[in-house]
């Protein structure tokens, strides 16, 4: 059995969906630079570890759909125009790029895993997220997915639900007074969103 808990979110506003969450406990020179799928990856697990400090020393494992998109359209419009991509740039593209930051911003030295899971299938996702939890090599893992908003240069491509949102829960194979228990991990949510909704109506 795999329960989930502590679930922390972070939703842009409808009237506003390009917003960033401030971290107001970063560094500003650490910030300055910070796209908002980064922002907001690592404000949910800095909610996270303020209510479960000790998660600290918990891998992690990070989902994305579409990584730092608005980044990477950046960078390719660079080498379309001017035929150079800067390092700079580059360096804050890759799609490991949001829960490195955390990792660094939060001071976590466990590790991390990045997944990317085919034609946005979210269960695939999770299931990867699972599995050290479900295989037993791991007792907890702290799970992790956002994705940002697609900016308006993607026109009639961008996807019909453009809502950016970020959570962070925890993944054990022990239960507590606020877990959620998961009997088959394939069944149990098919969208980001029916995942909130379920670990949060019944933590």
């Amino acid at each position: 059995m795999l329960y989930v808990s502590n679930i922390h979110t972070w939703k842009a506003s409808s009237e506003n969906p390009k917003e960033k969450p401030k971290l107001e406990f970063a560094d500003s020179l650490f910030k300055r630079r910070l796209s908002q799928i980064t922002r907001i990856t690592i404000q949910v697990v800095h909610d996270l570890l303020e209510e479960v400090p000790e998660a600290k020393d918990c891998k992690q494992v990070f989902v994305s759909f579409r990584g730092e998109i608005e980044r990477e359209f950046t960078i390719n419009q660079g080498i379309i125009e001017d035929t150079e991509i800067l390092p700079a740039g580059f360096s804050l593209s890759v799609f490991n790029t949001p829960i490195a930051a955390a990792s660094l911003c939060l001071g976590l030295k466990s590790g991390y895993s990045v997944i990317y899971p085919s034609k946005n299938d979210f269960v695939a996702g999770f299931t990867g997220a699972a599995a050290p939890v479900l295989a037993g090599s791991e007792e907890n893992v702290i799970f992790v997915y956002a994705d940002e908003y697609v900016p308006d240069c993607y026109g009639e491509h961008q996807p019909k639900e453009n809502n950016p949102v970020a959570f962070a829960c925890i993944l054990s194979s022990q239960k507590n007074q606020n877990s959620v228990g998961v009997e088959n991990v394939a069944d149990f949510a098919a969208t980001p969103m029916e995942f909130i909704k379920k670990v949060t109506l019944n933590g």
